[in-house]
């Protein structure tokens, strides 16, 4: 039995940046389910520049926490797990894509787990402008833990808040959040959980924009690489260096250009392998040590 989810409270975070057109009708539809189970709501208001904190100001039983400018969605999200004083935490959209009852089910299906994501079906909204970059994002996601992920970046889940706390300085403060916190959770050995939700359109425009969202895609991967399994990476180039610069050496130094021990481009491209192999031991090594620090 999980006595720790049941002698715990929750608090469910809600970062809100210009949410003005959903914000009040999610923080109502979600109060019923806060009272019935004791939870928390907590919204993080990231310096909106509209009526977001105007449409929230007569709800009660509501604690707001203001940015004083636009810091991020993963920053909201810290501000949130550090201002919290219960044990769990619970990540909730503003815009009105999550639904009450979900949030219900990933409570009471939290069992042992350290983390309960909830998966969005087919029957769910989804952005089409973002599928190419969550594909290659999932892709990576399941290359570097070894395993099939159901569901990479979804907004709604609940979570250890001693875990997730001593994590925080490995997560950025974008949008990017959700995508490295469930690789952590999954690469340091904890137990993360997914149970099937159904995502609703949002209401109001994204505050993600398209080509800065798409252009910071393989960024995130080379950070998830690095701070994850550097070595899955840097052994494959390395060791294709390597065979070029053979490759190389048999073709034109010994077939076309006999006569010449070793091509300057062969040695380069061993060089090469020789420096990445050993690049990616230091920050294999630094990984571990990260990890190791924040257990």
């Amino acid at each position: 039995m999980n006595n720790f989810r049941l002698s715990k409270g929750l608090t469910v975070i809600i970062p809100a940046y210009n949410e003005a057109k959903g914000i009040r009708q999610t923080v109502i539809d979600l109060g019923t389910s806060a009272r019935k189970f004791n939870w928390t709501i907590l919204v993080i208001n990231d310096g909106s520049t509209d009526n977001t904190v105007n449409e929230l100001r007569d709800i009660p039983d509501l604690t707001i926490i203001n940015h004083p400018y636009n810091k991020g969605y993963g920053a909201s999200l810290k501000t949130g797990i550090n201002y919290a004083e219960t044990d769990l935490v619970a990540l909730y959209d503003a815009d009105g894509q999550h639904r009450p009852e979900d949030l219900e089910r990933l409570y009471k299906g939290l069992g042992d787990y350290d983390m309960i994501i909830g998966e969005r079906g087919k029957d769910s909204h989804h952005d089409r402008m973002r599928k190419p970059g969550k594909w290659i994002l999932s892709k990576t996601a399941n290359f570097l833990t070894g395993r099939k992920i159901p569901d990479l970046n979804s907004g709604l889940r609940i979570i250890r808040k001693d875990i997730i706390k001593k994590l925080l300085h490995l997560f950025p403060d974008g949008f990017s959040f959700s995508t490295t916190s469930t690789i952590a959770f999954i690469n340091m050995g904890y137990n993360v959980g997914y149970i099937p939700i159904k995502v609703n359109r949002r209401k109001g425009k994204s505050s993600v924009k398209q080509i800065k969202h798409g252009s910071g895609i393989l960024l995130l991967i080379l950070r998830l690489i690095v701070l994850f399994n550097p070595l899955k990476v840097f052994i494959p180039v390395s060791l294709f260096l390597f065979l070029a610069g053979f490759i190389y050496e048999i073709i034109y130094g010994i077939i076309l250009i006999p006569g010449i021990k070793i091509l300057p481009a062969a040695l380069l491209a061993f060089i090469s392998g020789i420096l990445v192999f050993f690049f990616g031991l230091v920050v294999d090594q630094i990984s571990e040590m990260r990890k190791y620090l924040a257990k």
